[in-house]
């Protein structure tokens, strides 16, 4: 079965947090949404409740650290669709916060997997599906410690967090974002970090222990705004809710 009318996206981590946030309000605007999750409980209880609320949702096993649950992933979506028009690369591990001093290569390797290796994964083994879309989309989700202006601000509170793994995975995941929005023009390729640079705020998630001062809606705002942007819209941008970030 195919569907060529509805909006099609694949959420990865899209169990919870602002990957579910996502899901939701693109739900609400008629999406069909393809759910990942590493967990298929937690997935399938998201979907349900997605479904519930009135959405088109698809569960995606998803672990984006394994090759084979991407193969799979793929298969699952061409059951339901011949093409995608918005991929979310939302999935990510934050770490253990370890200091540089005390981070090893198995640390970073960990972190990397997830939150470099796993965008790389799933965006070489959907780009058939978004090639055959008419607009297609990629979001990557950042953060603004990727940002080497963020960070060499002493005025952010993420310069004086010294950890190695998470920060320097997604400053590699932005340069990855450049190179894919460059070489592969006819897909949209864009950058999101949930929260507010200027104002040093970030949105409230598991990742955060719920320590930050957006909601989670907000957090997603930009999210939504990249993967609803038109067909003559910006590719290599990288963005928090107010607006265009540094680098």
């Amino acid at each position: 079965m195919t569907n060529s009318e509805q909006t099609t996206v694949l959420i990865t981590g899209a169990n919870k947090g602002l990957g579910l946030e996502a899901a939701r309000r693109l739900g609400e605007q008629g999406w069909t949404i393809f759910l990942g999750s590493r967990d298929e409980g937690r997935g399938r209880a998201a979907a349900d409740k997605l479904t519930a609320d009135g959405a088109n949702v698809v569960m995606v096993p998803l672990d984006v650290t394994s090759d084979e649950s991407v193969a799979d992933a793929v298969r699952l979506v061409r059951e339901h669709t011949d093409r995608l028009d918005v991929l979310i690369n939302n999935a990510g591990a934050p770490g253990r916060g370890i200091a540089p001093a005390d981070a090893t290569a198995e640390e970073i390797h960990s972190v990397y997997d997830t939150n470099v290796y796993g965008p790389i994964r799933v965006t070489h083994a959907f780009l058939p599906l978004l090639r055959a879309a008419e607009h297609p989309r990629v979001v990557m989700v950042s953060s603004a410690v990727g940002s080497f202006a963020v960070v060499t601000d002493p005025q952010q509170p993420s310069a004086k967090m010294h950890e190695l793994a998470y920060s320097s995975s997604k400053a590699a995941l932005n340069m990855i974002t450049l190179r894919y929005a460059h070489a592969i023009p006819e897909i949209k390729f864009n950058i999101a970090t949930p929260g507010e640079v200027a104002n040093r705020k970030f949105a409230a998630t598991d990742m955060n222990h719920h320590t930050g001062e957006l909601t989670v809606t907000e957090g997603t705002d930009s999210i939504v705004r990249l993967a609803t942007i038109d067909a003559d819209g910006p590719s290599g941008i990288f963005i928090d809710r107010l607006g265009p970030i540094a680098w």
